[in-house]
């Protein structure tokens, strides 16, 4: 920031008369008024404060990503108004410092936080035997850009998760031999085993089928391992039929009616009797739900509360599970999708993956809601049927993500 000119026009407001201040500051006004239109036409956020890190300016793409009102922030710190901001660390740099942050208001965001020193520039007067002056800078502020990397984060986000897929589906072909197989044969023999133990009596044989049954429920669980591995990586194409979403809900709760009895569990379901036809896999859909209500009668242990709720917006039709169970920690939130990863002792960590998968397949999305010790909301939105394209209107601002995200 120069100073020159200020400097100059001080010196010389004894020799100028009235009319030409008046014009001076009309000229600052105009080009004031024109370096807003211009800042507040980009989309990067831009904010300016004082040395105290108090607000002295900000554009509207500012406000609207931290959900900021401009009039009433002026004046205010900063960090005050954007709170969980270390401002401290963020301005004590003497230089430019580039970082990257998460916001959750208004919206879930990632943000690149570019935050320069401004600097006035003096001139310090002559010393003795110098021939020159030297330049001195006075911080007055900080000026901020905030560039809005969301959509990259997520795109890198998704690269990093179909490397690990295509690592999974390597592996998968040699487990599904190298395990698959040899449980197979193990079985074969156990039955062997089975019939010649039936020709003993006594102790020795009971100790024999106790043995036997107890690596037969090994074998099982084994193949169930490599069954589920196999449907996490290996997706199936879903044959798509008009279905009714409330309808594979009753028939999976149905299903778990004996558990839920056991469990005594309360379960609240709320369905919304207008919903419009899906095209759906209905045995991948209940492979689905199926998962999520196992995992939120696990996370309840006994005499829990599992509320489902289906919806409907405008452009896709919704389900929630909310249960009462223990919820999750943050850092377990942002790993639940991990293959193998799981918070529970006898968990294979597979179940939400197969969820999420079959959820795409059917071009919808899925979202958890958690905090430790407070449950977990798991909403899985589904396009309609006639829905899937959205015409734009003549003149309507082309926006890809909006207008094709449902397209296929």
């Amino acid at each position: 920031m120069k100073s020159g000119f200020l400097d100059k026009l001080i010196e010389r407001l004894g020799r100028i008369g009235p009319e030409d201040v008046q014009n001076y500051l009309l000229q600052l006004a105009q080009e004031k008024g024109l370096i807003e239109t211009v800042f507040n036409a980009i989309q990067e956020g831009i904010i300016v404060t004082d040395a105290s890190g108090r607000i002295t300016y900000l554009n509207d793409a500012a406000c609207e990503l931290f959900g900021l009102e401009g009039p009433n922030s002026i004046g205010k710190r900063l960090d005050e108004r954007v709170r969980g901001l270390d401002w401290k660390s963020l301005s004590q740099s003497e230089g430019a410092v580039s970082r990257d942050i998460e916001i959750f208001y208004p919206a879930n965001r990632f943000l690149n936080f570019y935050i320069v020193p401004l600097l006035i520039e003096r001139r310090e007067e002559k010393r003795e035997g110098s021939t020159a002056s030297r330049p001195t800078g006075e911080p007055v502020g900080h000026a901020i850009i905030l560039r809005d990397i969301t959509e990259s984060r997520r795109s890198t986000e998704k690269t990093i998760e179909s490397e690990r897929f295509n690592a999974l589906t390597l592996l998968a072909a040699g487990v599904a031999h190298e395990i698959g197989n040899p449980l197979n044969s193990l079985h074969i023999h156990l039955q062997l085993m089975e019939r010649k133990v039936r020709k003993l009596d006594g102790r020795v044989k009971d100790e024999l089928e106790e043995a036997i049954a107890i690596a037969r429920a090994e074998i099982t669980r084994l193949d169930s391992i490599v069954t589920q591995f196999l449907q996490a990586i290996r997706p199936s194409k879903p044959v798509l039929h008009p279905e009714n979403l409330n309808s594979i809900v009753e028939e999976a709760l149905r299903f778990f009616a004996p558990e839920i009895a056991d469990r005594d569990i309360v379960v609240e379901a709320e369905l919304r009797p207008d919903l419009p036809s899906l095209e759906l896999d209905r045995d991948q859909m209940k492979q689905a739900l199926y998962n999520v209500i196992k995992n939120s009668f696990e996370a309840m242990k006994r005499r829990g509360i599992l509320r489902i709720r289906t919806d409907m917006d405008d452009s896709h039709v919704s389900v929630s599970f909310t249960d009462t169970g223990g919820g999750m920690s943050a850092e377990s939130l942002s790993r639940v999708f991990e293959p193998y990863f799981t918070t529970k002792s006898s968990g294979s960590g597979l179940g939400l993956l197969i969820v999420r998968r079959i959820v795409r397949e059917h071009g919808g999305e899925m979202a958890i809601e958690s905090h430790e010790g407070k449950g977990l909301t798991l909403t899985v939105r589904l396009p309609y049927l006639d829905k899937r394209v959205r015409m734009l209107e003549a003149g309507e601002p082309r926006n890809a993500e909006r207008g094709m995200g449902n397209a296929e």
